[in-house]
């Protein structure tokens, strides 16, 4: 087993859970509900969108080559409120997600101790890995708190619906003892 093909399985597949976390929630929401948000001060699930997007695009992009911050992103215009439609913003959602995990997957064992830089600070790439993964997790988490709120008692859990741990720990145990 090499160490860092595995590295990159592993941090593949913890994004690509996020990703599908998202995703699964950005179903259940119609084009007004991505837009909502608490008051001015607030972020809808819309802008942060607008910003994993643009967040992933840019660091993600000659990720190895050049700053991680490109000089074409205008990262405050992520944050300005507009009307998007559901399909608008997945799109951006894909294509984000398509740039990073395209970047991701691409890596080489000799690129993870390469050093790049993001608004000039020097990282490790795996430093530069892990801080992406907490940015998009915090981001994710996020977008499936305000869904929550929206969506009330139509909310479909994403993990373990509550009263049914019992029942989960259950089905896991006996699905990893069949195999």
């Amino acid at each position: 087993m090499n160490i860092s093909e595995e590295y990159i399985r592993v941090v593949n597949a913890r994004f690509q859970s996020v990703k599908d976390l998202g995703d699964k929630t950005l179903e259940q929401l119609s084009d007004q509900e991505l837009l909502w948000s608490l008051n001015k001060e607030s972020n809808s699930i819309a802008v942060i969108i607008k910003h994993i997007s643009g967040n992933m695009i840019s660091r993600w992009t000659d990720f190895l080559i050049t700053d991680g911050e490109k000089k074409w992103r205008n990262r405050d215009e992520e944050f300005k409120i507009a009307a998007y439609s559901k399909a608008e913003l997945i799109e951006y959602w894909d294509n984000g997600w398509r740039v990073m995990l395209n970047s991701l997957t691409s890596l080489k064992e000799e690129d993870l101790l390469k050093k790049v830089y993001i608004q000039g600070e020097g990282h490790l790439v795996i430093e530069a890995i892990e801080r992406q993964l907490a940015h998009y997790s915090y981001h994710v988490g996020q977008i499936v708190y305000i869904a929550k709120q929206i969506k009330g008692s139509d909310w479909s859990s994403l993990s373990i619906p509550k009263g049914k741990s019992e029942e989960f720990k259950r089905d896991m145990l006996k699905k990893y003892q069949d195999q």
